[in-house]
């Protein structure tokens, strides 16, 4: 029989107990809204409820099933039947039954049967909310580190049945519903529970397979609908799809690097070698067919590479789920979910693990500082700016045509300080690289005059920004001892690697982009020239001690017509090699930390292409063997000498010899550690040999030859001082002894004074 519908008075607030109130009938409008998946408060009336009839408490249950033909109630403890649902006349598929003379609730189950098949199912709106009161407070204040564990699609168990939360922040949404593999992706099926106070939707659905794929349907205040990716998905379809995946419900990876993690924790990275090889996953090697290695083959290859050419550690561009390969990771839609392109998040954690047991820090470029407006990501989320400022002139990034978080909302804060944790949480990445650190400390960047809006206090400091960047360090470093925060930032903000509690922003390193663009722009200039600019090469050392450096050349300056490092450099073949692995041997002395971009050790010929491998046949000519072996040589005594690393950020670590002989291109300066002992660099940027050039020395003794660049070893022409030099007590350049001494041309040259 045909249930009839009564229209009565709203719904009270859901909140309340399920099993314990009484609820009115239900209004035909409601009813449809139900049968139509757009009801705000679907547990109101889905599911079981006492409700008063003639005078009486009943026991009324409700659920939305398209397609089925018969739905009846069992008992799940006895697997009794105990009830038939019948279709709500002019609501299908609302079914609707009392539960015969029973007025406690019970725990049920639905046996459901379809024109060709019968289904037992745990029915969701049988299950209370399951989130944590203490996190959804933490959410909502700006503080939550752990926020994929609220959010998202999490396993667990719900009065002793296992099945996945799905969890989304909407809170300007209508109604919100599940999609997925396991409905059909009709949104009839599974609308959410809202959460007033804090604005999130849940909804807890047993019977939920591991790699089954979902969305959010959100219905907007004008009635439109959005269908919305899973902001805090751990995995995601590539291209051209974009649907979320259920992450898989056991996971038996077991990290076997916790010597490693145990020493990281007791580490000061700004008084320790770091040398950082920056690197693509996507076109670092591809395989055979030119497509893409899984992480498992990146770490069967790279780890060796690594050890065999002594990088401390590798920095990987981002590896957040991205849809376009030319991004190269930073216009990110997925902050969660490790790239799909080389395989699943137990794959990531196999090379991170693989890099930790080698001794290999591993470092994740993370992007903060924007995200695409692909209409399945954060834009709009909810019909509103909810990640992003609804301003323009704060709201849209002008270079990348992208969107800009907004940094004063505490959500926001909650969602991009907890996808930072998670990589380091997860993954056990030891350290972040933040990109674009500029646009996000500046109101006007990139901004003409009338296209931006000042602070408060009628600045151009993006105050918001500043706060959250404070934030994100002061917790990361709080709770992950030992790792590297770094930002590339372009300007002359003052105190960006400084302690918040000092004012500063709080990371722990800052990429020197002053020093890389005027020594790049040095090398450019034919070596006749470089006496004219030679500034270039003493300028930094004016301001080196103002942050902790890290020297870098990165992926962005081997791109877009800049050209690779080797054919920035005038001359022929030779000069080339030379001056490069001059300019090797300065980089490597200078205060500072080391990042190298991948193809940079070797000398990669062409601009670096992200859908290409690098040209790994040029290993066989000597001239690019010969620069492999001389980057190796390098890092190898890089580690091996602190005076080229333990002092980096203090004055006593460096002092010049010679820093004016702009007529020679020649620079000569010491590398001191903290118990004084010293390495003595030369290094000559012409291709002349100086023969019989004296150079004041700080000590007496023998001064042993560490390395040379002109060794006919990496393609030299083996110019050179036998191996060392002696000290003589003639005073020269205000040093009370001096040597005469063959420079080698476009040659770095290492020396070490021997102590008794």
């Amino acid at each position: 029989m045909k249930q009839q519908i009564v229209a009565n008075e709203p719904a009270p607030h859901f909140s309340e107990p399920m099993q314990e109130r009484l609820v009115p009938e239900l209004d035909f409008a409601a009813a449809c809204a139900l049968a139509e998946g757009r009801h705000g408060d679907p547990f109101a009336w889905l599911g079981m409820h006492l409700v008063e009839q003639n005078g009486r408490s009943r026991l009324l249950l409700r659920a939305v099933l398209p397609g089925a033909a018969i739905v009846e109630v069992l008992d799940a403890k006895t697997g009794r039947k105990v009830a038939e649902l019948t279709p709500v006349v002019g609501a299908e598929p609302l079914f609707s039954g009392f539960m015969g003379r029973r007025v406690k609730p019970f725990d049920y189950r639905l046996r459901i049967s379809y024109p060709q098949a019968e289904l037992v199912l745990d029915d969701p709106y049988r299950f209370d909310a399951s989130l944590d009161e203490q996190a959804c407070f933490l959410f909502n204040e700006g503080s939550l580190l752990k926020g994929w564990q609220l959010l998202g699609a999490n396993w667990l168990e719900c009065q002793g049945v296992k099945g996945v939360r799905f969890c989304v922040w909407a809170p300007n949404a209508k109604s919100v519903s599940l999609l997925g593999d396991f409905n059909h992706w009709d949104r009839r099926r599974h609308s959410m529970r809202r959460h007033p106070a804090s604005g999130l939707w849940e909804l807890f659905l047993p019977q939920v397979q591991g790699g089954e794929h979902y969305k959010f349907l959100l219905q907007t205040q004008d009635g439109s609908w959005l269908e919305k990716a899973d902001p805090c998905a751990r995995q995601m379809q590539g291209a051209p799809h974009n649907a979320s995946i259920v992450p898989m419900a056991d996971s038996d990876w077991q990290w076997q690097d916790s010597d490693w993690m145990a020493a990281r924790a007791q580490s000061a990275w700004h008084r320790q070698a770091v040398s950082i090889y920056e690197l693509h996953l996507g076109s670092w090697r591809r395989n055979g067919e030119g497509g893409f290695l899984s992480y498992a083959e990146v770490a069967e290859l790279l780890v060796p590479y690594l050890q065999s050419h002594g990088f401390t550690h590798v920095e990987f561009m981002p590896l957040s789920e991205y849809p376009f390969d030319g991004s190269w990771g930073y216009q990110p839609v997925g902050l969660f979910a490790p790239s799909h392109r080389f395989g699943d998040p137990e794959g990531l954690k196999l090379l991170v693990d693989a890099c930790h047991r080698a001794g290999i820090g591993v470092l994740l470029d993370w992007v903060a500082a924007h995200f695409p407006s692909d209409p399945h990501g954060l834009a709009h989320f909810d019909g509103t700016c909810l990640y992003e400022h609804e301003d323009p002139r704060r709201g849209r990034h002008p270079d990348w045509d992208t969107l800009i978080y907004n940094y004063g909302r505490k959500e926001v804060q909650s969602f991009l300080l907890s996808n930072a944790c998670y990589w380091l949480e997860e993954f056990h990445f030891d350290g972040l690289r933040l990109d674009a650190v500029s646009s996000m400390l500046y109101l006007d960047y990139s901004r003409e005059e009338g296209q931006w809006q000042a602070n408060e206090y009628g600045g151009r400091e993006n105050l918001e920004a500043i706060a959250f960047l404070q934030q994100l360090n002061t917790r990361l470093y709080h709770e992950y001892p030992g790792i590297i925060m770094i930002a590339e930032e372009s300007t002359a903000w003052d105190g960006v690697s400084r302690d918040v509690a000092a004012g500063g922003l709080g990371f722990g390193f800052k990429w020197n982009m002053g020093w890389m663009h005027d020594t790049l722009d040095y090398l450019t200039k034919e070596p006749v020239h470089r006496s004219y600019h030679h500034g270039q090469l003493t300028f930094s050392l004016i301001y080196a001690y103002t942050e902790q450096f890290i020297l870098s050349l990165s992926h962005d300056e081997v791109v877009h017509g800049k050209r690779a490092l080797l054919e920035k450099i005038p001359g022929d073949d030779w000069q080339k090699f030379a001056t490069l692995r001059a300019f090797y041997g300065f980089m490597w002395a200078h205060p500072g930390k080391k990042l190298l971009f991948m193809g940079g050790e070797f000398g990669q010929r062409r601009e670096w292409q992200h859908d290409f491998s690098l040209d790994w046949h040029l290993l066989q000519y000597p001239s690019h063997q010969g620069l492999s072996d001389w980057v190796r040589d390098l890092n190898l005594c890089y580690r091996q000498q602190p005076s080229l690393w333990q002092c980096d950020g203090e004055p006593q670590g460096f002092r010049w010899l010679d820093c004016n002989d702009s007529q020679h291109s020649l620079l000569a300066f010491t590398r001191i550690d903290s118990d004084g002992n010293m390495v003595l660099v030369i290094c000559n940027f012409t291709p002349c040999v100086r023969e019989g050039y004296r150079l004041g020395l700080p000590e007496p003794g023998r001064y042993r030859e560490l390395l040379n660049s002109d060794s006919a070893f990496y393609g030299g022409s083996n110019q050179g001082n036998a191996g060392g030099m002696e000290a003589e007590e003639i005073p020269w350049q205000g040093m009370p002894y001096s040597a005469l001494i063959r420079v080698p041309p476009l040659a770095s040259v290492y020396f070490a004074l021997e102590r008794g």
